[in-house]
């Protein structure tokens, strides 16, 4: 890792919420960015007792929760540090790029070298690509469906994580993926069921680049076809509970305006993958300030009005419950292009992977960003924005 550019954070003593949350969207190799995060708050003594996510998310989720707390970032970093290196025999020398000063390596060439690398040659621990091709393949099922098979991904997931560990309760974890048969979008809980390697993989089973995963008779891809956050598995679970949720986003909602095709395709990745995100906290924002219309209404019922059944069952709308939601977003360098959620290069791991951490190092220099809302209230924090929408 380079020189860190600011000072670890002191370690807080979060308020009494019953929910801490880490929700981690889908971004490919833009996932680096939630491991920093993570560190973040590991350094701070925050630990998440619910993991929820999609794809890259998904993945991440299951190496923090199946390893023991003292190690849960050197096996994130010995995740990351597999799936992102170099073959030897790619370049000659997988540090020859790497010794060079920023202004000789070229940084976009560097990147889209990551990326062509990737499509041709695979990802060690993670994809390789299958011979023949698929629309060449004399088979049919996973050849015939997929460029590329991700069975070294289940080797490097049963090395890295503690399975045991992960399903024993120490952590809830939810992640998602769609039914390929029926379309929808299928939530995979610890509280719910014993999780396998396989779970996680089929979160992160994007077509046509990787196959259905089957689990129990039904194929699964990649969550991020319908939803790339699991953010509403946290904010609408009964019964409602104080929450404050760390959503780690790898996609801006916002942009410029493109000026090429190259752009475009970025652009429309960034508005395909962030949409759902926007949608969740809108509603989630809707619904908090009915539930404080119907507290009010309540209060100024007479007293034999309140014990009416159905006003009973009404008043369990419009408990006091509050939720926190501190959202952090990736910012797109200057130098990357519609390719950055597959340029898996060891120096553009290491920045997503810095920028996490500077993100929620900066986060937590505010404590106030952390403060439980006012009874039945919800608040989003955003450390780029600087603002708070109630």
């Amino acid at each position: 890792m380079r020189a860190l550019q600011s000072k670890p954070a002191r370690p807080i003593e979060l308020p009494p919420y019953d929910i801490v949350a880490l929700v981690l969207q889908g971004g490919g190799a833009l996932g680096a960015y939630q491991a920093g995060v993570y560190e973040g708050l590991h350094e701070a003594g925050i630990r998440p007792n619910w993991l929820a996510g999609i794809s890259i998310g998904a993945l991440n989720a299951a190496v923090i929760a199946g390893s023991p707390e003292r190690e849960r970032v050197e096996r994130l970093r010995a995740f990351w540090e597999t799936i992102c290196a170099v073959p030897v025999d790619w370049t000659g020398s997988a540090e020859t790029m790497e010794g060079l000063p920023m202004a000789l390596a070229f940084r976009p060439f560097q990147n889209s070298a990551a990326a062509m690398r990737a499509l041709l040659v695979g990802q060690t621990g993670f994809f390789k690509p299958r011979f023949p091709p698929p629309y060449l393949s004399p088979f049919t099922g996973d050849p015939a469906t997929s460029f590329y098979d991700t069975a070294p991904l289940k080797a490097t997931l049963e090395r890295l994580v503690d399975f045991d560990l992960l399903n024993s309760g120490a952590v809830r974890v939810s992640v998602a993926a769609v039914n390929v048969r029926t379309g929808n979008l299928v939530c995979f809980d610890t509280a719910e069921r014993r999780l396998r390697a396989e779970h996680f993989m089929a979160s992160g089973a994007l077509p046509p680049g990787f196959p259905a995963v089957e689990i129990d008779g039904e194929y699964y891809w990649d969550g991020g076809v319908v939803s790339n956050t699991p953010l509403q598995r946290i904010l609408m679970s009964e019964p409602r509970r104080d929450s404050i949720t760390f959503q780690v986003d790898l996609w801006s909602s916002k942009g410029r305006l493109p000026y090429d095709l190259p752009e475009v395709l970025n652009r429309q990745k960034e508005i395909q993958y962030s949409s759902r995100t926007r949608a969740v906290t809108t509603h989630m924002m809707q619904m908090q300030k009915m539930r404080q219309a119907l507290q009010v209404l309540l209060e100024r019922l007479p007293e034999s009005a309140r014990r009416d059944p159905d006003v009973i069952e009404i008043a369990d709308l419009a408990c006091h419950r509050v939720t926190n939601i501190i959202h952090l977003i990736y910012k797109s360098k200057a130098f990357e292009g519609h390719s950055k959620d597959y340029e898996f290069g060891p120096e553009a791991m290491r920045e997503h992977w810095q920028s996490g951490l500077e993100d929620i190092r900066r986060t937590l220099t505010d404590p106030s960003r952390l403060d439980r809302p006012t009874p039945g209230a919800a608040v989003t924090h955003d450390v780029h924005r600087e603002d708070r929408v109630r």
